[in-house]
């Protein structure tokens, strides 16, 4: 029986991810039935998510053998028990072990990520924001998304999505970062993937507008004072004239 486009795509990944690669730093596991249900792991932890109709309905934080429903209006219609999740796990392994040894072990190809960093809400300095790091055309799914502050490492106030899959099979993934906007600060989002030779930067800080110099305030001021005094005179004539045509219609009366 041919496997099909789904489990095939899992092996590939799981396959490249025991292969050698240049970004020796990212450490992960990741093993996948692609399309409705989508397990990766982390080290000791992991996470079993489950999609419907290409959105991700729930998924279980295999650490601590807990649901984390999407929205919390979805658990008044369904429940799901974590230990399902471990059931599912073990089945999708079984199945990408045989897939791997038909495929003859072929790794798949990494494609490079595209990243995409912008504010949640206009930038105020001073007031609190977000600042969102968009990872799209993710393969395999096995990525690093971290936040630099002016070339340093920052830890709070971060947090990410888990991987959501698209269509075409690749996934994409969302960092956030919770920041107070100051001029002084430069912000970084730092992308590690087996598609990039190196890390991946992506800048972002504050677009401030420029304080306008006293040469501009006094040359703006003069304008509209300027501008002023020519509405006065012009409106003044207009009454005067005003004025003068109306005495001489009195003047005249009905013929």
């Amino acid at each position: 029986m041919i496997p099909n486009k789904a489990l095939i795509l899992g092996a590939l990944a799981l396959t490249t991810m025991m292969s050698p690669c240049r970004a020796e730093d990212i450490v992960a596991d990741h093993v996948g039935s692609y399309g409705i249900n989508v397990y990766q792991s982390y080290g000791p932890s992991g996470q079993y998510t489950h999609e419907f109709d290409g959105d991700e309905q729930f998924y279980v934080d295999l650490d601590k053998k807990e649901t984390i429903w999407r929205l919390p209006e979805f658990s008044r219609f369904a429940s799901f028990d974590p230990q399902g999740a471990l059931g599912n796990i073990a089945t999708e392994k079984y199945n990408l072990d045989i897939t791997i040894k038909r495929s003859n072990s072929t790794a798949a190809v990494n494609k490079v990520p595209e990243v995409t960093v912008f504010s949640k809400a206009p930038v105020r300095l001073g007031q609190p924001n977000t600042l969102i790091c968009l990872v799209d055309n993710i393969f395999p799914p096995v990525i690093n998304i971290s936040w630099l502050i002016n070339g340093h490492p920052v830890t709070e106030g971060v947090f990410e999505t888990s991987f959501l899959s698209k269509s075409d099979h690749t996934f994409f993934k969302i960092g956030y970062l919770t920041f107070l906007p100051s001029a002084d600060d430069i912000y970084d989002c730092r992308v590690e993937h087996w598609g990039l030779e190196k890390p991946l930067l992506r800048h972002w800080e504050p677009e401030i507008p420029a304080p306008m110099s006293e040469l501009t305030e006094t040359v703006v001021c003069a304008l509209g004072l300027a501008v002023g005094l020519v509405g006065i005179i012009v409106g003044t004539i207009l009454i005067i004239r005003g004025l003068r045509s109306g005495g001489a219609s009195r003047q005249q009366g009905p013929l």
